[in-house]
């Protein structure tokens, strides 16, 4: 696994909560490049509900740093959340690099 600088793994979130709710939240740490809310596949009608964590990648990792340290334990929408560096699988990474035609660019995902 290889253990990413910028992007943080973020869990414990509150249900309702979206990635654009997850990207407000982390702003006041740096400029978030990133963010995205993990959803449940519902029934048909049924809105998506977040899985509870989600992803935040910042543009520089001194900021990430930053909002890791301060963030972790802390309560987010009535939720205590648990921040931590993001782990990246270098199999996934190589397989998404090779479906985008290009090895060296980072893709988001």
């Amino acid at each position: 696994m290889i253990i990413s600088q910028t992007k943080l793994f973020v869990g414990g979130l509150n249900w309702k909560m979206r990635g654009n709710d997850l990207k407000t939240e982390f702003s006041k740490y740096g400029e978030v490049v990133f963010a995205r809310v993990n959803l449940t596949q519902r029934e048909q009608g049924e809105p998506p509900r977040s899985k509870g964590f989600g992803f935040v990648e910042f543009k520089n990792a001194e900021d990430a740093a930053k909002a890791r340290a301060e963030m972790d334990g802390q309560e987010l929408w009535g939720r205590a959340i648990k921040v931590d560096f993001a782990k990246e699988d270098p199999t996934r990474l190589a397989a998404r690099a090779e479906a985008h035609h290009d090895e060296d660019e980072e893709v988001e995902f």
